[in-house]
């Protein structure tokens, strides 16, 4: 392993360039299926990273343009526990234990301008939120709210999850041509949930879907053309899909465009300071390795004016969310003094801590390695505490 730079920080390319790190699980045909090991709208990530709870799903449910629209509020909005079937609804205790109340509020008559069934849904009332869908399903053929029903038991939501039944309920809306159906059914094929997987046919519904202007759609073609298993590898589609995906607001898709432009990959130029804006816009997104990345461009004034402080504190940012490299730069940060103040204890903790997540630094062992034996101690304690708390966290 060669020695890094003195350099505080520098780009994430001194070991493995960015684009190859990022990439390079997204030949693995499994990284498609693991995607949807949760919540069936759920994207594929460039790089491992935590599936986000159902509420935060990239699913079309969530952003469909009636979607601003809410239900009228109520004196006592409580939630309908209330499911299709005795075989697929949760019990009012089980509901209560999740903090729902199990009597629902008296029925508002359905408003067709209004969607009531996804204000019930944004506000945790799923069993409400499957009635009022069920019934527009059943007796309007209503595409929205068949994916909503779709939404509702791929994720046991008011129902027992159900793979089929959702997958059912998303080719009807489908058929019908809804865009996040479309997306949510080609994912699901993809991943092999509620039917024997056919990849093939994933990809195509993702085109489709990418067609009608869904982002995580485009994002997720992008990933299958740099792949290159399905059809050959085109990064040059790749980046106009990931062109597309960033424009409609997609963090994953910016920060993958920016790492284009970082490398002048996909027929793109180099271009720092488009690398950086697309990078801040991912960042604050909450984008993990756009935090990082940003970080790094902020502190070093690449593409972006200056901004040490700025900079550290993204690194606080990324390092507590759990990003090795965050993590290490942060620790150089410390044990150097440049950029805040000079700690090395803290600096040696964060070096532990980087070091146990696979980001060793040569330079650091060097550095702390004359550290007075109590001082070690208490980095050694520090870093003992914050693993262990990390590892207790769901």
């Amino acid at each position: 392993m060669r020695r890094t730079s003195t350099s505080p920080l520098r780009a994430q390319d001194d070991r493995t360039p960015v684009t190859v790190r990022a990439l390079r699980g997204v030949a693995l045909p499994l990284l498609l299926i693991a995607a949807l090991a949760s919540p069936v709208a759920a994207q594929l990530q460039l790089t491992p990273q935590p599936q986000p709870p159902a509420k935060k799903s990239e699913s079309g449910v969530k952003k469909r343009q009636d979607s601003k629209k809410a239900a009228p509020k109520r004196e006592n909005p409580k939630a309908d526990a209330k499911s299709d079937s005795k075989s697929d609804t949760k019990s009012d205790s089980k509901a209560t234990s999740k903090g729902q109340p199990k009597e629902a509020a008296p029925a508002v008559p359905d408003d067709p301008n209004v969607d009531l069934a996804y204000g019930a849904f944004q506000r945790g009332a799923y069993g409400e939120a499957f009635r009022i869908a069920s019934k527009r399903a059943q007796e309007q053929s209503d595409p929205k709210a068949m994916t909503l029903l779709g939404e509702l038991y791929a994720n046991g939501l008011g129902v027992s999850r159900n793979d089929a039944k959702a997958l059912d309920w998303y080719k009807q809306a489908a058929d019908r041509g809804d865009r996040e159906a479309t997306f949510a059914l080609a994912m699901m094929r993809i991943g092999g949930r509620g039917a024997p997987a056919n990849r093939e046919e994933g990809a195509k519904l993702l085109a489709f879907a990418a067609k009608l202007g869904s982002a995580p759609a485009a994002y997720n073609l992008a990933l299958l053309n740099i792949e290159g298993q399905l059809f050959p590898q085109d990064l040059k589609r790749a980046a106009e899909l990931f062109k597309q995906a960033a424009d409609a607001g997609n963090a994953q898709a910016q920060y993958a465009l920016a790492m284009f432009y970082k490398e002048g990959r996909g027929g793109l130029p180099k271009d720092e300071a488009e690398t950086a804006r697309l990078l801040h816009a991912a960042a604050v997104a909450d984008n993990l390795d756009a935090q990082v990345e940003y970080a790094i461009a902020l502190f070093n004034g690449t593409g972006t004016p200056r901004d040490e402080a700025g900079a550290v504190a993204l690194l606080w940012k990324a390092s507590r969310r759990g990003s090795p490299i965050a993590q290490n730069r942060l620790a150089r940060v410390l044990a150097t003094g440049t950029g805040a103040p000079k700690d090395m204890v803290e600096g040696m903790k964060w070096h532990l801590i980087a070091k146990s997540g696979g980001n060793g630094d040569l330079m650091l062992d060097e550095m702390l390695a004359h550290m007075s034996t109590e001082d070690r101690a208490k980095a050694e304690d520090a870093a003992r505490r914050w693993l262990s708390g990390r590892a207790k966290t769901p």
